[in-house]
């Protein structure tokens, strides 16, 4: 068994006791999700006071209540399609709260190129969750491209962490809009051959391609 192995079954194990022990305790998986708003909240304050690293450990907790929200759901037989629509509003809510409080250190500081490329990160963040949604209502399914939520949030910490925040600006701002980009051309692509295929099967419908009825007997 390799290192890193060992590591991801060790934390798997721990979070599916806490898994356990959440459904046990009967919290409704929607409290969860609110809870990890208020945390990032909590961290979005300590980005404004530049308070980065503090900052990132908070992001990890608030990440963990975003691991088990979905799994209590399940284990306790609570998930519903508006269980689904609240996480993610509220995971859009916590996005933003993290470079809103960016905004505010960097305005403090008086960094306008820097205010500058946060909401353009902001406007990339929101748009690789938008264009997904958005193109599933042409499409059966829009999940391509790198940069998704779980990868900006590493970034963000990372960053935090190891005071690093301007170069991970750089990358999520470039990262996610190439994402956009890239599910923009995917979508072009899928919906074209979605219409190609309607339009064959109206060109040429199965009763056209059926067998003509054999000549009754003299």
């Amino acid at each position: 068994m390799t290192f890193t192995r060992l590591i991801g079954e060790i934390c798997g194990a721990i979070v599916d006791r806490i898994v356990r022990w959440l459904a046990l305790s009967r919290i409704h998986p929607n409290v969860l999700t609110f809870l990890g708003l208020v945390i990032n909240a909590w961290a979005a304050f300590l980005f404004a006071e530049g308070r980065f690293r503090a900052a990132a450990a908070v992001v990890i907790g608030a990440g963990l209540f975003d691991m088990v929200d979905g799994r209590v759901a399940r284990a306790t037989d609570r998930v519903t399609k508006f269980g689904g629509f609240f996480d993610s509003v509220l995971d859009r809510y916590s996005d933003l709260a993290l470079l809103v409080g960016l905004l505010v250190y960097y305005a403090s500081i008086n960094r306008f190129f820097y205010i500058v490329l946060t909401a353009i990160v902001m406007a990339g963040s929101v748009m690789v969750s938008y264009t997904r949604a958005s193109a599933q209502n042409y499409i059966p399914r829009c999940k391509v491209g790198f940069l998704e939520r779980p990868e900006r949030v590493v970034l963000i910490i990372i960053g935090a962490l190891f005071g690093r925040m301007a170069q991970v600006l750089w990358v999520i701002a470039v990262l996610a809009n190439l994402t956009v980009i890239h599910r923009m051309i995917y979508t072009w692509q899928e919906a074209r051959r979605l219409e190609d295929a309607q339009l064959r099967a109206v060109s040429n419908p199965p009763e056209s391609r059926a067998p003509s009825p054999a000549p009754p007997y003299a």
